[in-house]
This record gives C-alpha cells, sequence and structure tokens, in this order.
C-alpha cells in the first residue's frame, strides 16, 4: 500500500520528535543535493530562540560537520521565518524537512544541505502519532494503553509530579513576589486558597488579598474580630440576622471597616458558591476555620515548613470552627449535622497543596534540595486521591497507591492528554518507538 503525507498534516513538534529520537530509517540515508549522509549526534534541543538543535555532528560525503541543526515542515518555511537574513542561522549544518520544496541558503550565500525525513519514515510511526493527537478520547492512549510496560507507565507518573512540582512552586513563588518576599502572608493566602477546595477558591484567594494576615495579627486576642473582619470582607455580613452571633459580628465589622477603610475591598457575596456542595464544605464554615486557624498558630509559615513529622497533621487536626457553626451550616440557618473540624480528606488536600508546595517553593527560592525531598516523602506518606481523574486512570490499569501517584495522574491529563502533549510523555513515546514497521512511508 503507498502512503504518503502532505505537509498539511504535520506538526513541527513531531519532526522535532522523529529527529531527537532518530525514529527513522538511516539505511543509505542521503541530503537532498545527493550527499550520503551519517547521524553522529542529533544534538541538544533548544527551548529558547535560534535553530532547534545545538552541538550537532554529522557526516556529509567524507565532510565531518558540527554547528546547529533547524527544524521545518517545509523547505520554504526557512524563507518564511526569514532566516535567510538572521546570521544566527548561519551556524545551522543540517536543514530538516518533511517536504523538500526549495533550498536554503545562509547569510553569505552559500547552500545548507536539506534532509528530508518522509522518505525515510515508517508509516506505522505517523498513524500511532495522528491516533494519540486527532482522536477524541479523553485520555488519547486509552486504546492502546495495555501495551504500555509498568516501567513507562512509571516514568509518566514521576515526570508529571516533577512538573506538577515545579509548575506550582513558581504560582507560589510568584504570589511571594506580590506579597513582597513575606511568606507568612503568601502561606496565609495560599491555605485560604486551598480552604476554598476547587469550587470557592478564588474568592477566598482574594479575601486573603482582602484582608491581609497583618491586619488579622493585629486582633490576634480576639477571635470574635477576626471573624468578623473576615466575614466582612467576604460580603456574607450583609444584609438583617435574627442570631445574636452574626449580629455581633456584624456590629465588631462596621466599626472596624470603618476604622481601616476597608469598603472598597469587600468582596461582592454573589462571588461564593454553595451548589452541589456538602454544607462542611460551605463558605462560612471554611472561613471560620481560617479564622481559628490563623487565631490559633502565631506563625503559618513555621508550621507548614516544618519538616517535623505531623507538626502540619496536629495543627489542622486542632483547627475547629467556633462553636456557632456546630450547629449551624449558615447565619440563621440551624442543622444538627455539622462538622466544625476538618475532615481528613480536607487535612489531606491542604497538606498537598499548601505543605508541599511551600515546602517546593522554599527548595527553589533557597537551593535546598532537602525540602523537595521532603516534599516529595510527604506525597508518598500520603493516601491516593480518589476524584474523576484518578478514577479514569484506574479504569486503564493505572492505579494510584499514594497521593504522589495521584497527583501524577492529574497533571497527566491535565497538562499532557487534555493538551495533546503525547510526544513530550513517555508513554506517547514507547508506543511511537515501538510502533515501527519494516517498511517506512513510500513517497
Amino acid at each position: 500500500m503507498v502512503h504518503f503525507y502532505s505537509a498539511s498534516v504535520m506538526q513541527e513538534s513531531f519532526i522535532q520528535f522523529l529527529w531527537q529520537y532518530q525514529l527513522f530509517t538511516k539505511n543509505n540515508l542521503c541530503t537532498e543535493e545527493g550527499q550520503p549522509l551519517r547521524i553522529i549526534r542529533t544534538g541538544r534541543l533548544n527551548t529558547d530562540a535560534g535553530p532547534d538543535f545545538s552541538e550537532a555532528r554529522i557526516m556529509i560525503g567524507d565532510v565531518e560537520w558540527s554547528g546547529q541543526v533547524e527544524i521545518h515542515i517545509k523547505g520554504s518555511d526557512w524563507l518564511q521565518h526569514r532566516h535567510q537574513q538572521n546570521a544566527v542561522y548561519d551556524t545551522v549544518i543540517l536543514h530538516v524537512v518533511w517536504q523538500h520544496d526549495t533550498p536554503v541558503y545562509r547569510t553569505n550565500g552559500t547552500l545548507i544541505p536539506t534532509l528530508c525525513l518522509q522518505p525515510y519514515t515508517h508509516a506505522s510511526t505517523l498513524d500511532r502519532y495522528q491516533l494519540l493527537t486527532t482522536n477524541t478520547a479523553l485520555i488519547p492512549c486509552a486504546g492502546q494503553f495495555d501495551q504500555v510496560p509498568d516501567l513507562y507507565r512509571r516514568q509518566a507518573l514521576d515526570q508529571a509530579v516533577m512538573q506538577r512540582l515545579q509548575n506550582k512552586s513558581r504560582m507560589v513563588l510568584q504570589l511571594l513576589h506580590a506579597n513582597r518576599s513575606d511568606w507568612e502572608e503568601t502561606t496565609y493566602q495560599l491555605l485560604a486558597q486551598n480552604l476554598g477546595m476547587k469550587t470557592n477558591a478564588p474568592p477566598f484567594l482574594r479575601l486573603a488579598r482582602a484582608t491581609p494576615l497583618k491586619l488579622l495579627r493585629r486582633h490576634g486576642d480576639s477571635l470574635v474580630q477576626m471573624e468578623a473582619l473576615l466575614f466582612g470582607q467576604a460580603g456574607l455580613l450583609e444584609g438583617q440576622f435574627s442570631d445574636a452571633y452574626p449580629n455581633e459580628l456584624k456590629q465588631e465589622y462596621q466599626f472596624l471597616c470603618h476604622k481601616y477603610q476597608l469598603e472598597t475591598l469587600r468582596l461582592n457575596n454573589t462571588e461564593w458558591k454553595w451548589a452541589k456542595l456538602r454544607p462542611g464544605n460551605f463558605p462560612e464554615i471554611r472561613i471560620a476555620q481560617l479564622a481559628a486557624l490563623v487565631h490559633a498558630q502565631k506563625s503559618l509559615f513555621s508550621c507548614f515548613s516544618s519538616v517535623e513529622p505531623e507538626a502540619e497533621k496536629n495543627m489542622l487536626s486542632d483547627c475547629v470552627a467556633s462553636p456557632y457553626w456546630t450547629t449551624h451550616y449558615r447565619f440563621d440557618k440551624l442543622s444538627g449535622d455539622i462538622h466544625a473540624r476538618l475532615g481528613d480528606i480536607s487535612r489531606e488536600n491542604i497538606i498537598i497543596n499548601t505543605k508541599v508546595l511551600l515546602l517546593a517553593a522554599w527548595a527553589e527560592a533557597k537551593d535546598e534540595d532537602a525540602y523537595y525531598h521532603h516534599a516529595v516523602r510527604l506525597l508518598e506518606g500520603l493516601p491516593a486521591e480518589d476524584n474523576k481523574i484518578t478514577r479514569k486512570w484506574r479504569l486503564l490499569g493505572l492505579a494510584a497507591t499514594n497521593a504522589f501517584d495521584s497527583q501524577g495522574c492529574i497533571e497527566l491529563f491535565n497538562h499532557f492528554c487534555s493538551e495533546r502533549q503525547c510526544l513530550r510523555c513517555p508513554v506517547g513515546f514507547f508506543l511511537l518507538k515501538n510502533s515501527r514497521q519494516p517498511h517506512p512511508i513510500q513517497t
């Protein structure tokens, strides 16, 4: 059967992948100029500006060349990108393309040899690549996942967790920068955001910014005043109440709001969500727990950055909202089935998304690998998360045994599978590498 794949179905990232891992037949390689070609070293992939691969070594005829390799879908892309006018590309020793439609030259007019990969690439490799990147399955490799050895599955999880920690720690460092390198304020904001879980995380972060920790600390001797500030800034003390407790908070907040001129920072109560939440996760319960945590702990950062075993678990276990919330799920809404104490799943979620990320961020900021290793050990010691994503992987045979694995599953799904980044995933690499058949594409 004759195969032909035009440039219209090709992506440059795939050609980079083919070159980097040499997933094409190298027998009788020739440049488009008719010279025999032997690849000694593919070079290092460049993720910055400039040619795609640096420090490559090749033999063209009897001459050895050292320099850069540039990748394009079509030869004419060189002209489209105006490389012929950029002296940075004068060090290119080989132009690797999928379709050769024009020769290319350096700024001094000398010809750059071209290798066209299409004739040397196995049809099955491209078929598998297109199957991975164009199918509509939530997990592109779902139909082939049972072919993947445990080694590559493990590598995929490890790589995903490392990427997740790096990306999340950078987010913490951005928060730290906005807080002028104040780790205590950053810990408070991160904790508040995580208490909101996924549903109310954005308004919780805005609430923490609208009610700075330094302001709460001024009233550290009074839990009621701390609650008043938080509930008031959340926009949840508006209207009329029957119970004495919300009326006391409202009175306290009116005084403190005027004293500190907080009106312009106050959230609108419409920013909060209650639908599809259990009462224990309602904003009011979580805000009361945040107030209790800040009231009980003199230094949030010291506790969350501690490498002492069980330090954060003991702190979170002692976190109990004020007595009103043991019988109410909202102001003036009575209920006898409310748990004002953080549950096990909530505590584990806070450890994963607060303590682990703070340790990873601290390790990066201070170049202290020991804190990063402790973050990994924490994840390995926590139970696996059970959610829609981890259940999808479990059905494919990838069962998370601890929080390290489940974080890897989440990252794989959100930032590899959903974004069709199969070329960056060890699972995708295995499937493509082992898809080769005896005959390359015929043009």
